[in-house]
């Protein structure tokens, strides 16, 4: 992806760009006026972004070269980690997917000098899995830990992580439990976590920081005020 130097509007890359999280975030996104560029490994998932109003870019994170990656991402004034892979994918995918694919993404950010970096990870990333958790479930854990550790440790990028809750398809809420501090358990909508990260972006006070998110009682414009 290539951007005239002239051009003063955002660009946010979404990797994952065909994911439900990413779907609120590109019709977030068009109704702000902020470009949106949807990373997508299927080609068949071309037109159905394009209709969301993102602009498809097929890249497949699991194949592709740093270099690759950071010719796409030249430009851009955000990057978003939102891909996974997925609940009925097994152990290896998900630390190809979920671990791999996200440090490949932070390296190439940092090598096309665009530091603005939002991750999502997930409850229990950075904690103990518990004996009794099923493979997969402790393979996703350590994926999602692990690429914090990564994304941590890069003084290139302003990163921001954010462990959501178990993810429901509800209708937005607007209203959101996000602290840097541990919270209770709980669910939160895609819509709401897509609203969280749009206004994350523009957040300068976040960058650095690990952030829990549920349902709440605090508009989103507040709750990310208050951090």
């Amino acid at each position: 992806m290539r951007q005239d130097a002239s051009m003063t509007a955002p660009c946010v890359v979404i990797a994952g760009g065909h994911g439900q999280i990413a779907r609120h975030m590109i019709e977030l996104c068009a109704d702000r006026g902020i470009d949106a560029v949807a990373l997508i490994r299927n080609p068949a998932h071309t037109d159905e972004v394009t209709a969301w109003g993102a602009r498809p870019l097929v890249l497949d994170l699991e194949q592709a070269s740093e270099s690759e990656v950071a010719d796409a991402l030249s430009g851009a004034t955000a990057i978003v980690f939102a891909a996974g892979a997925g609940p009925g994918s097994g152990a290896a995918r998900k630390d190809t997917v979920d671990r791999g694919a996200a440090v490949l993404l932070a390296a190439a950010a940092e090598s096309a000098g665009v530091r603005r970096f939002v991750q999502i990870s997930s409850f229990g990333a950075g904690e103990a899995v518990p004996a009794s958790a099923d493979e997969n479930w402790a393979a996703y854990i350590a994926a999602k830990t692990a690429a914090e550790v990564d994304l941590r440790a890069r003084d290139g990028l302003d990163w921001t992580i954010l462990r959501p809750g178990r993810l429901t398809d509800d209708d937005p809420s607007g209203l959101v439990t996000l602290s840097a501090g541990q919270i209770p358990k709980g669910d939160v909508s895609r819509a709401d976590v897509a609203a969280v990260i749009i206004a994350l972006l523009d957040s300068p006070g976040t960058k650095g920081t690990t952030l829990m998110l549920t349902a709440g009682d605090s508009s989103i414009a507040e709750a990310v005020k208050a951090l």
